[in-house]
């Protein structure tokens, strides 16, 4: 009697050509379907149980036949025995790095291709396992791409335990100045994307393994466990050290992602600053709350472990505002020397040329200045000499960082002009404030769409160099048009 072929579970799996064979090698290794994995792979474990079975009942002559319909499916699957026993079959496995023995192949052992060396931890659960199949170099995926399994730290970092699945996370004390500054240090190293790969304080070189390194947990986990070590918060109370999470449940390797809350960009709460880990190094940008794509998927969380103070690296007493009094012409101490380095790690590098030190000097006054503006300040609120609030958003790593445009900071009248109103820039309109728009487009850098120059009417050529300009703010859609709004204006003549 013929033993079925199951084809509605294993399509071609009674073709002995090298190409189904190779083909189906391929997708019995991979992960289910549900995490990432070929739909073929199921088809192939179900087919080798299905057949097996069919073997046993039809007694001794199909059995033999039964044997060797289970022979061709193990080359297939390349896992054979793995599905267990025919009262034993259970469903695809959880999401665990997978063993080199489930990876052999007892009925082909002369196919290298098939052989797994116990020897090599990238075959231990190597994160790129999850990609899909088809995909030659998963690293190069967009946000939100596959992703690595929770493991411990590698390379230079401290052992930690394999996974925090089983066991209560441990939520290290951290505050969120540290959190920032950690996240700022990958920013600084433009540490390369890689899920499969390890930087040299130990964590992976994805979004998730970023997230793990800023909030210093024990190893690196995911998106689907990072929750756990946070709780859930309301977006409005968002604060620097924060994230914005989504896990795709339903498919983990379809949008996952996470990234870093910085601080808000705008009093209207619509943008804010993003850390994150995406290809193809870790970058920081002005984002859209929540994020460009499945904005209403993601979900804030704060750390658990967060503690109360501002820095563990430095004393309180340098972190609360020592009062105008400690700056300016004469000024020496240890607060001018940490107002010099808050200031070059927002962007003030260019203004010190042998470094920050405890002497108040001219570089201290620009830098400060340079950032005040940034905020959109002027007059005495950008005199170069820190106040409260400009201390707050240096220590707390929140606010606008210094453009790296140095022409604002030569002295003489930097008040923007009041933003005019939506309605003088319209198709057909013409006044003074296209022509002001237009000649400071020019002077920023986004003037390469003008035929002749800039001028009073507004037209096409105005409207293309505004998106420029907004595209390069890292706006998208509706907030990229190219008509200037508020926002826009403020940037443009900051």
């Amino acid at each position: 009697m013929t033993v079925p072929a199951f084809e509605e579970y294993a399509p071609a799996a009674d073709c002995t050509c090298a190409g189904c064979a190779a083909q189906r090698r391929v997708a019995a290794r991979a992960r289910p379907r549900r995490y990432g994995g070929h739909p073929a792979a199921h088809g192939a474990r179900r087919a080798l149980v299905m057949v097996t079975a069919a073997g046993v009942v039809l007694g001794t002559g199909g059995a033999e036949t039964a044997t060797a319909a289970t022979g061709h499916a193990a080359e297939g699957a390349g896992i054979a025995g793995a599905a267990g026993t025919v009262g034993g079959a259970r469903a695809d496995p959880t999401p665990i790095p997978a063993a080199p023995s489930d990876l052999a192949d007892s009925a082909d052992p002369g196919d290298p291709a098939d052989l797994t060396d116990p020897g090599d931890p990238a075959d231990l659960g190597d994160p790129a396992d999850l990609a899909d199949p088809g995909d030659p170099d998963p690293d190069d995926s967009e946000s939100g791409s596959p992703q690595g399994v929770p493991g411990p730290l590698r390379g230079g970092g401290t052992p930690g335990p394999p996974s925090s699945t089983g066991s209560a996370p441990q939520t290290p004390r951290t505050t969120r100045t540290d959190i920032i500054n950690r996240a700022k240090k990958w920013v600084s190293e433009q540490v390369p994307y890689g899920m499969a790969k390890y930087w040299s304080d130990g964590y992976r070189q994805d979004c998730s393994g970023y997230v793990s390194m800023a909030w210093k947990l024990k190893g690196n986990e995911w998106t689907g466990s990072l929750a756990t070590f946070g709780t859930k918060i309301a977006r409005k109370d968002l604060k620097p050290g924060d994230i914005l999470l989504f896990h795709n449940k339903a498919n983990p390797t379809m949008g996952s992602h996470v990234t870093i809350f910085g601080g808000w960009t705008d009093y209207t709460h619509s943008h804010y600053s993003a850390y994150e880990q995406t290809p193809s190094h870790t970058r920081k940008q002005t984002t859209p709350m929540a994020y460009w794509t499945h904005s209403g998927s993601y979900v804030p969380y704060r750390y658990k472990g967060l503690s109360t103070g501002t820095s563990s690296s430095s004393p309180k007493s340098i972190s609360a505002f020592p009062g105008a009094a400690k700056f300016g012409p004469g000024a020496s101490s240890a607060y001018v020397t940490r107002l010099g380095r808050m200031l070059v790690d927002r962007g003030g590098r260019r203004f010190y040329k042998t470094g920050p030190g405890p002497d108040w000097g001219d570089a201290d006054r620009r830098a400060t200045r340079s950032f005040q503006k940034a905020q959109g300040w002027s007059g005495k609120e950008a005199d170069g000499i820190p106040g409260p609030d400009t201390w707050r958003l240096l220590v707390s790593g929140t606010g606008r960082d210094i453009p790296a445009s140095g022409s604002g900071d030569r002295g003489g009248s930097t008040a923007a002009p009041a933003f005019p109103g939506r309605d003088h820039f319209r198709p057909g309109r013409s006044n003074s404030h296209v022509d002001e728009l237009g000649r400071q487009l020019v002077r920023k850098g986004y003037g390469k769409h003008y035929a002749k120059g800039p001028g009073p009417r507004w037209t096409e050529e105005d409207r293309r160099n505004v998106e420029a300009f907004q595209r390069a703010q890292g706006w998208r859609g509706a907030e990229a048009d190219g008509y200037p709004g508020p926002e826009t204006w403020q940037r443009l003549f900051a």
